[in-house]
């Protein structure tokens, strides 16, 4: 059996670490929780961000070597569910840090507000709350 307090990691590739960077660090508040400059073949550049007492965090990995690049989709979502409304200013800092607000279709839109990250990926705040115990 895992444990439900086991760590989530969402680790996936950037095209840019200094503008994912800005974006989630200067524009969202996560914190720089670990990073790493490949320094061999094989070897990827890696940026940890998260909140230190959040149980997930992203793992971004770029560089010139980078197998893969970012491919998103309109369905590839980061929701954070805030509890509350969306504070005006945090989307405008988002944007400011490299973001775009975009359209997320009638459900995400009604619920909160997209900002897409300078990778394409997008970000959902929302302001219902969620609970995984029902």
């Amino acid at each position: 059996m895992i444990d439900p307090k086991a760590q989530l990691r969402i680790a996936r590739p950037s095209r840019d670490l200094a503008a994912v960077e800005r974006f989630y660090v200067g524009g969202l508040g996560l914190a720089v929780l670990y990073r790493a400059t490949g320094g061999g073949p094989g070897e990827h550049d890696l940026l940890m961000l998260g909140w230190p007492e959040a149980g997930w965090h992203l793992e971004l990995v770029g560089g010139a070597d980078l197998d893969a690049v970012p491919t998103p989709t309109a369905e590839d979502l980061l929701v954070l569910y805030l509890s509350g409304p969306v504070d005006d200013t945090l989307v405008t800092r988002l944007e400011r840090a490299g973001g775009r607000r975009v359209s997320q279709g009638p459900y995400w839109d009604r619920w909160g507000v997209t900002i897409e990250d300078p990778d394409g990926y997008r970000l959902v705040l929302s302001h219902r709350s969620w609970s995984n115990a029902g």
